[in-house]
Order: structure tokens, then C-alpha cells, then sequence
């Protein structure tokens, strides 16, 4: 394996000099996982329990939230990871399945939130063409090609991460193991354009919202608030995974010798970049509550539906 490719893992690489790292990163990490985790669930129970079925924007919901509460699961073995000083301690399966839910969030919340924004496009700007294919059967079926693609373009973290073994220093990382650099500069493509692509997309789609709206006088209070929810949602993304993919396409341009950068400050701005974007799974559910009226609404009737047969019970 490349020595300069090693050290430029991005999650996994050994950052000199940071041992604050090793013991604010971990706890850092644990919070988020136990927040991530209460509200994920809490948004799953909330949408699955209701008597209502979900809508088609709700279901795309769902399975953001299930994204994200596939996500933080993992995290407590990252934070052990951390907290070890990237001294793999865990098996070899462990190795690749933790990456694996890394990647595998990154890829199906952003096409999530692609098919959130072309809905609301076909609703909005569309609605007389499209409403054959917004039910709820055509949104499930959408989630399931999502879930397959984005396994599909995460089969390589299963099959590279490996668990390497220096004996001279007496410890073992978990490392992508690609032997051919042509080969994890593909790979490394593959998540930037992943990236950029539906982020052109839904700023397509946004744009044309934005400008159907201007043009409307008679829009209904609850498409605007579903409209603002998708937007804050979006941005919170944005803020939250935009820094990630920059670092990442510097990465590339650099290993493709097209930029000059120094491979120290790349890989640390990565480790603080990546432990940014781990907010955005703790970030979602909470808008859904602060921003989102009708799943406010579900809430206070998921209550009073439990209440009512708890006293019936007793």
C-alpha cells in the first residue's frame, strides 16, 4: 500500500501533535451517537405508530431518519476507535461495516433529500403531469432503488477496508487496502461526483420552487411550511457535508498532482470536516420537530391516541 495514500485516509489517518483528539473527539462523538439515536427513533416511532399513513414527503422522511439511525448505531465503535488512537482494537468485520454506514449515510441522505426536492418540484411546478407518479407506492419504491444504488456504490468500502498490521510499532488500523492508485482515485471520484451531481439536482428544483412561488399568490400556508422545512433541511446539509466533499475534492485534485497542498493540514481539516458532518444526523430529526407543523401535529395525536388506550387499559 502507497505510504503517502495511508497517511491520507481521511477518517482513519494519524494526525500528529492533536492528542486533544483522543479524548474531546470521543465524548464529542458518544453525544451525538446517544442524541442521534433518542431522536431518530422518536421520528421512525412517530411516522410508523400514527394511525394516519404516511404521505409521500413523510416516507422519503422515514427513511432519511432511518439513514441517520443507521449512522450514529456505529458511532460508539468509532469513538472507541478514537479514543484507542486509531489502534484497531475490534474485528475485521467491525472494519468494514463501520465505514460502511459512514458512506452509506452520506450517499442515501442526499438522495433523499433528490427525491424530496423532485416531489416537491412535480407538486409545485408539475402538479397536473405528475400526479400519477406521486403516491405513496411510487415514493417506496424510490427508497428501495436509492437503498440499492447506494449499497451498490458502497460495495467498495466493504471490500477494501482492511485491518493493517505494523509489528514494529505493535498496533493494527483499519485502512482502505487498495494496492492500485488508478484504482482509489476511482473510488475517490465516485464520492465527489456522487456529491456534486444531486447537489445539482435539488438546486434545480429549489430554483425552480423558488421562482413557481414568486408567481403564485394563492399558495396554500401548509405548502409553505413544507417548503421551508425541505429548504432548512437542505441548508443544514449543506452546511453540514459541503466543508467534507471540499476536503475531498482537494484530496483528489492534489493526488492527481493538479494542486499542491500540504498533506498534514489536508488530513487535519478532514478529521474536523467528517466530525462536522456527523451533526446533520442529530440536526434532521430536530428540525423535523422545530420547523415541521404537521409533524408537530402528529406528535400531539400519536399522544392522545396512546393516552386513550392506556386509560382504556387501565
Amino acid at each position: 500500500m502507497d505510504e503517502n495514500q495511508n497517511n491520507t485516509d481521511g477518517i482513519w489517518c494519524n494526525v500528529e501533535g492533536s492528542d486533544w483528539m483522543f479524548t474531546v473527539v470521543p465524548v464529542y462523538i458518544l453525544v451525538i451517537s446517544v442524541l442521534g439515536i433518542i431522536l431518530n427513533v422518536f421520528v421512525l416511532m412517530v411516522l410508523g405508530l400514527h394511525k394516519k399513513a404516511c404521505t409521500v414527503v413523510e416516507i422519503y422522511w422515514s427513511n432519511l431518519a432511518a439513514a441517520d439511525l443507521f449512522l450514529m448505531s456505529s458511532l460508539p465503535f468509532w469513538a472507541l476507535n478514537v479514543a484507542k488512537k486509531y489502534d484497531w482494537k475490534l474485528s475485521k468485520t467491525m472494519c468494514k461495516l463501520i465505514p460502511f454506514s459512514i458512506t452509506m449515510n452520506t450517499y442515501c441522505s442526499i438522495c433523499i433529500l433528490v427525491l424530496v426536492s423532485i416531489d416537491r418540484y412535480l407538486a409545485l411546478v408539475r402538479p397536473l403531469t405528475s400526479a400519477r407518479i406521486r403516491k405513496p407506492f411510487c415514493a417506496k419504491l424510490a427508497c428501495v432503488v436509492v437503498w440499492g444504488v447506494c449499497f451498490f456504490l458502497n460495495v467498495p468500502a466493504l471490500i477494501f477496508r482492511e485491518v493493517l498490521h505494523f509489528p514494529e510499532g505493535n498496533f493494527s488500523r483499519c485502512n482502505h487496502n487498495v494496492s492500485s492508485p488508478t484504482m482509489y482515485l476511482a473510488y475517490q471520484g465516485i464520492s465527489v461526483f456522487s456529491f456534486i451531481i444531486p447537489i445539482f439536482i435539488i438546486s434545480f428544483c429549489t430554483v425552480k420552487i423558488i421562482h413557481t412561488l414568486r408567481k403564485r399568490l394563492n399558495i396554500q400556508k401548509m405548502e409553505q411550511k413544507a417548503i421551508i422545512l425541505i429548504l432548512v433541511v437542505f441548508l443544514a446539509f449543506l452546511i453540514c457535508w459541503v466543508p467534507y466533499h471540499v476536503v475531498q475534492i482537494l484530496d483528489l485534485l492534489s493526488r492527481l498532482n493538479i494542486v499542491g497542498l500540504c498533506t498534514t493540514h489536508l488530513n487535519f481539516f478532514h478529521l474536523i470536516f467528517t466530525y462536522l458532518s456527523l451533526l446533520n444526523s442529530v440536526l434532521n430529526p430536530i428540525l423535523y420537530v422545530i420547523v415541521g407543523k404537521n409533524f408537530q401535529t402528529k406528535v400531539k395525536e400519536l399522544f392522545r391516541q396512546m393516552s386513550t388506550k392506556l386509560s382504556r387499559c387501565l
